[in-house]
């Protein structure tokens, strides 16, 4: 059984700086992609970041891109995003998630738009603001 469990978000000031971090287990966690989507209130869910099965192939959405760090520990199962430089529309229930299928190109893992799945975690809050 997947099981994906966030942790590290909270309350931080503009320009402020969090690092979020999701322990996988129930699966290969090296054969998948892993990413991040974020669900802001009122709003869709949107891919935020995502990284290759083996850690070395990374994509970003244009918001994040410079700011946020997406990398993988595939010995410890844990997927990470490391969120610089902050903005208020940055606040979000942040999800670690997985891909349903392994070893796909990361075009086709962002290819469609975020499904929540029973087996994602509870989401970890980030919330930005003075």
């Amino acid at each position: 059984e997947v099981h994906l469990v966030e942790s590290g978000g909270g309350l931080v000031q503009p320009g402020g700086s969090l690092k979020l971090s999701c322990r996988a287990s129930g699966f290969i966690f090296s054969t998948y992609a892993m990413g991040w989507v974020r669900q802001a209130p009122g709003k869709e869910l949107e891919w935020v970041s995502v990284v290759s099965n083996g850690g070395s192939t990374t994509w970003y959405t244009d918001s994040v891109k410079g700011r946020f760090t997406i990398s993988r520990d595939n010995a410890k199962n844990t997927l990470y995003l490391q969120l610089n430089s902050l903005k208020t529309e940055d606040t979000a229930m942040y999800y670690c998630v997985k891909d349903p299928l392994p070893y796909r190109a990361l075009s086709a893992v962002v290819a469609a738009a975020p499904v929540k799945e029973d087996y994602w975690g509870q989401g970890t809050q980030v919330t930005v603001s003075s």
